[in-house]
């Protein structure tokens, strides 16, 4: 019994993380087409996020939050922390997809896991071992990551597919929007948006095991979020008019942002973290890119290039490299307790973390 309650959920977990990449490239793609017609990362990321933390707050009173702990100031330093990474990382990401393409966010997305290591290893977190056939492959995996994102970056290259079946009207201001100053520009900052993910997942992880309840930890960052954006933006943001989203697709991405990316999003992948952990949750990245690419080619008229292709080959042949050295390492791994836990940890569901 107890084994068919965890292939469904097993099942539960794999569907809903696919979705939300499925999700997530089409709220980027939408967010593409609503810059193309002026609209401000600042107004959707403050606006989405209230929406976002409007949506969640009635299921405070639907669920019980008995046998919660005492909410500390260590956590609540843990909370403000995230959300600053997260609006800092929304803002960064918005513009970088403003610069380059849904695409290319998507193909920079997958260097997570080798930041992931990056930081195990500058924190002291991770012990290098290069005798180990682990530490090889995240090592070599991390580069060849590093290195697909230097070219899809860098180098555009031929283009290889390409749709005009938007108005002439909108693929001018798009391919303004994309020069290769801009292109570079945005690739640097999604980087920057992968780096900073990296990093929220793992103090996601630790903020979930500290205050073990999925929803609340989704509930409480999609507020400090909130809370966060309606300082910062308007501060930022100071054209007025810009902030009078009007009844058309600014409008339309808003309420989805806030609805599918601030809320839902946030809560399953909070959940997926508490669940499986953060490698998991990093392995569907790689199914955004074929995403990305359709949907650009055939609603944004993007055309898709050499370099992007060579670079999403590059970056996913490093990505598993990393994936597989850490599935070796948990599969190795003993269950003792070790006060030196890699970063690329597994957090199961049980409050324990699996090496």
């Amino acid at each position: 019994m107890a084994g068919g309650c965890d292939c469904k959920k097993e099942a539960l977990a794999f569907t809903a993380m696919a979705a939300i990449a499925f999700i997530n490239v089409g709220l980027s793609t939408l967010y593409k087409a609503a810059a193309i017609k002026g609209l401000s990362n600042f107004v959707l990321i403050t606006y989405s996020n209230a929406i976002g933390t409007l949506v969640l707050l009635p299921f405070l009173f639907i669920f019980p939050r008995t046998g919660l702990p005492p909410f500390s100031k260590s956590v609540l330093y843990k909370f403000v922390l995230l959300s600053l990474i997260g609006y800092s990382a929304g803002t960064c990401a918005y513009k970088g997809i403003e610069y380059s393409s849904p695409t290319l966010a998507s193909v920079i997305g997958n260097l997570v896991p080798a930041f992931t290591f990056i930081l195990a290893v500058v924190f002291r977190m991770e012990t290098l071992d290069f005798r180990s056939s682990r530490t090889q492959a995240k090592t070599i995996g991390t580069i060849i990551s590093i290195s697909g994102a230097l070219v899809a970056i860098l180098y555009k290259g031929p283009v290889i597919l390409s749709s005009t079946s938007l108005p002439s009207s909108l693929l001018l201001e798009h391919s303004v929007g994309t020069s290769q100053t801009n292109w570079v520009l945005g690739g640097l900052l999604l980087v920057i948006v992968s780096l900073m993910a990296s990093y929220s997942y793992i103090l996601q992880t630790q903020i979930v095991k500290l205050y073990p309840s999925a929803l609340m930890v989704a509930i409480l960052n999609s507020l400090c979020t909130a809370i966060i954006a309606a300082i910062v933006g308007p501060i930022i943001e100071t054209n007025t008019s810009a902030w009078k989203v009007k009844t058309d697709m600014g409008l339309i991405t808003v309420v989805l942002h806030g609805v599918f990316g601030q809320s839902l999003a946030t809560a399953v992948h909070t959940w997926g973290l508490d669940l499986k952990g953060p490698v998991y949750v990093t392995i569907f990245q790689p199914f955004s890119i074929a995403i990305a690419a359709a949907l650009g080619v055939t609603f944004l008229g993007d055309a898709l290039h050499l370099g992007s292709v060579v670079g999403a080959m590059t970056i996913l042949l490093g990505f598993y490299a990393v994936i597989w050295g850490k599935a070796k390492e948990e599969t190795t791994a003993d269950c003792s307790s070790d006060s030196k836990t890699p970063l690329l940890r597994s957090y199961r569901g049980d409050n324990t973390f699996v090496e």
